[in-house]
C-alpha cells in the first residue's frame, strides 16, 4: 500500500439493540488482537466507532483502496468469526441487512478547505 496515495474517509452508521449496548461497548474494550493486525494489514486506519445511548453507532475509518479493505477483511475468517459474534447485538428491524455497512456522504471536512482558505484574501463578511 502506497503512503503517498490519498486517503478515503469512510464513515458508516449501524443501530444496536439499546438494552445490548454496554455489552456491545465492553466487548469493543477488548478486540481479539489477530483482528486487530488484519484490520490493519487490510489497509483500515484511524478506525473508531462512537455511540449513542439509544443504540446509534456511527463508525469512521480511512484507506487508500476502500474495495481493497472491504474486500480483504471480508475473506478474513477471523473477520467471519467476529462478525457473527457481534450480530446477535444489532438492531436490524429498520433495515436490510444488505445496507447495514451504509455509507455516509462526506460534505464538509475542515483540512480539505483549510488550507486553501488560508491561501485565499479575506473575503468581507
Amino acid at each position: 500500500m502506497s503512503n503517498d496515495a490519498p486517503m478515503h474517509r469512510v464513515c458508516f452508521q449501524l443501530r444496536v439493540k439499546p438494552e445490548r449496548l454496554a455489552e456491545y461497548t465492553q466487548r469493543h474494550a477488548a478486540v481479539w488482537p489477530t483482528f486487530l493486525e488484519e484490520m490493519d494489514a487490510a489497509g483500515w486506519r484511524n478506525y473508531s466507532i462512537f455511540s449513542r445511548g439509544d443504540g446509534l453507532l456511527i463508525g469512521y475509518f480511512e484507506t487508500t483502496d476502500l474495495d481493497a479493505a472491504r474486500d480483504e477483511l471480508n475473506a478474513s475468517p477471523t473477520n467471519a468469526r467476529w462478525q457473527a459474534e457481534m450480530e446477535e447485538f444489532f438492531d436490524r428491524s429498520s433495515t436490510n441487512p444488505a445496507d447495514a455497512f451504509g455509507d455516509l456522504i462526506e460534505v464538509f471536512n475542515m483540512k480539505d478547505q483549510l488550507a486553501p482558505a488560508r491561501a485565499r484574501p479575506e473575503l468581507p463578511e
